[in-house]
């Protein structure tokens, strides 16, 4: 009987996240600004992340792979290399002057650098990272568990999201990348602030010096360039409200798989 109700979960789940996926792959241009298609995912999304949350385990992993399954290129996604005179400085020197902050509703808010980050005990991971877009790519990434990191700032009871704000511009300067995960999401045991790729350090290309790495969510998610994390009671007071750059552009702030 359990093993009938665990493959009936499992259908389901299954079911949510496969329509949730093809309304966000439909979704990515016209669609995606039609306000039926944006009330329609809108409220699929909570429906999928309920789902997985009353069906799947609290840690729950994302499958992980074998060195012999990492891809000899790995795709990259977004911005390669922004245009932002502050960044391009930074990297000209190794990124020795980067500092992350980390702040907002904190007891103890402390600036990270570089070195600091990489002194923490690491994370190595070898996961498959699937793209809004329709394609996926498989690479092993290193760095510091977020939680770890953000067991140092000690948050507090009233904060419930993770801000990320990031190096990269957008819409020729007007609006820099940013992104949201709520503090579940942030204590996952695949939420990592990664440093490398595939055992080397972190190329500009794919969000050097550091990224956010998500085990079960969509590329969008995965902030790069990252320089500033907050910690907030609510992501409706930036940008347009909707808790990252493409969700203010219609795609949907849960973007589990």
């Amino acid at each position: 009987m359990s093993e009938i109700i665990s493959a009936r979960r499992r259908k389901l789940l299954l079911g949510l996240g496969a329509g949730t996926t093809s309304l966000l792959l439909g979704g990515c241009d016209r669609l995606s600004n039609l306000p039926q298609t944006q009330s329609i995912l809108s409220a699929a999304q909570w429906l999928t992340r309920d789902a997985q949350r009353l069906l799947v385990s609290r840690d729950a992993l994302a499958p992980q792979y074998t060195r012999a399954d990492i891809a000899p290129v790995f795709r990259p996604n977004g911005t390669t290399n922004p245009d932002n005179a502050q960044y391009q400085a930074l990297a000209k020197n190794g990124f020795q002057d980067w500092r992350l902050n980390v702040d907002g509703l904190v007891e103890r808010p402390r600036s990270f650098s570089l070195a600091d980050l990489r002194a923490m005990r690491a994370q190595t991971q070898i996961t498959r990272h699937d793209c809004v877009e329709g394609w996926s790519c498989i690479g092993q990434w290193t760095g510091p568990l977020l939680r770890d990191v953000l067991a140092l700032v000690l948050p507090k009871p009233q904060a419930r999201y993770v801000m990320f704000f990031c190096a990269d511009p957008m819409d020729d300067g007007r609006d820099y990348y940013y992104e949201s995960i709520d503090l579940r999401t942030a204590a996952h045991p695949q939420t990592l602030l990664a440093y490398a790729l595939n055992g080397e350090t972190l190329p500009i290309t794919y969000g050097a010096p550091i990224r956010l790495r998500l085990g079960r969510q969509l590329g969008y998610k995965m902030a790069k360039y990252v320089m500033h994390i907050q910690l907030v009671s609510s992501y409706r007071p930036f940008g347009q409200g909707h808790g990252g750059y493409w969700e203010d552009q219609g795609y949907t702030w849960y973007a589990g798989i």
